[in-house]
């Protein structure tokens, strides 16, 4: 820990590490979540959701890895266990007991609206008090608004697509 770079932050540095701390599992979750259902996936569009779900994975793994770098640098540990993520995050782990796609898609599309929240919340915390949490949590936000926009374009995509084959 840096005590320098700890100092700096103008605000409850515990509170500031129990926020992240609450990214952090929502991250591991929105991992394990998207994965499964890469893995599980049914239905028409399968592989071209299966493959989004597979990049949007890889992305929450790294959003965990720059959140749990941000906890270290403040003296803080990461949640250390599964039942501890799920615990703390205030985000939803939606398992895939019904793999069809757009249950999948569905799940996930709240999972990232659970997310944008987050994101923004955390970035209202630390709007001029910690701008290295800030900038962190403002890259995590763009990318989690990009998730949703292209989960929700699946969506209508594959609506569409239901729509005109019942027709």
């Amino acid at each position: 820990m840096g005590t320098r770079g700890r100092a700096i932050v103008g605000m409850d540095v515990e509170e500031l590490l129990r926020m992240l701390n609450q990214a952090y599992a929502s991250e591991w979750l929105a991992y394990t979540q998207y994965w499964l259902g890469a893995k599980l996936i049914k239905g028409p569009m399968k592989d071209a959701v299966a493959a989004e779900l597979t990049l949007h994975a890889n992305e929450e793994l790294a959003h965990a890895v720059l959140v749990s770098n941000r906890i270290i640098q403040l003296g803080g540990t990461p949640v250390l266990s599964p039942q501890g993520w799920s615990a703390v995050s205030p985000c939803a782990y939606d398992a895939p007991e019904d793999p069809y796609v757009a249950v999948l898609l569905d799940q996930n599309i709240a999972g990232e609206q659970c997310a944008i929240s987050l994101y923004k919340g955390l970035m209202d915390a630390t709007k001029d008090k910690d701008m290295v949490t800030y900038n962190m949590a403002l890259a995590i936000l763009e990318q989690e608004v990009e998730h949703e926009e292209d989960l929700q374009s699946l969506r209508e995509d594959l609506q569409l697509m239901v729509d005109r084959g019942s027709k």
